[in-house]
């Protein structure tokens, strides 16, 4: 009697140890999900960011352009009032100043 009751405590112990195991497997498996989709997020945004600073400098192309076809014809265009230091000027000129590193 002794000896079943003994098998029966070792069973429910290493039934237990499993138990114990899968949870474990199982958060690990989530945390790994849930780094993968946040690397994939990463990866999204930064190549978001690059077609971003590619359109922002086709767009200072343009306006370098435009700016210079009409300043050709009045040398004033585009340059009056300008103020180096006023930050939204140049904002509004050159584009959003870049943050990439």
């Amino acid at each position: 009697m002794q000896a079943v009751k003994e098998k029966l405590k070792d069973l429910n112990a290493a039934r237990k140890a499993k138990a114990e195991a899968r949870a474990e497997e199982k958060a690990e498996k989530e945390i790994a999900d849930a780094r993968k989709n946040v690397a994939h997020e990463v990866r999204l945004a930064k190549e978001a960011e690059a077609e971003m600073d590619i359109h922002v400098e086709k767009a200072g192309k343009i306006a370098e352009k435009e700016i210079s076809k009409h300043a050709s014809k009045n040398p004033n265009v585009g340059y009056s009032n300008m103020n180096t230091t006023d930050h939204a000027m140049l904002e509004a000129a050159n584009g959003p100043a870049s943050t990439i590193n």
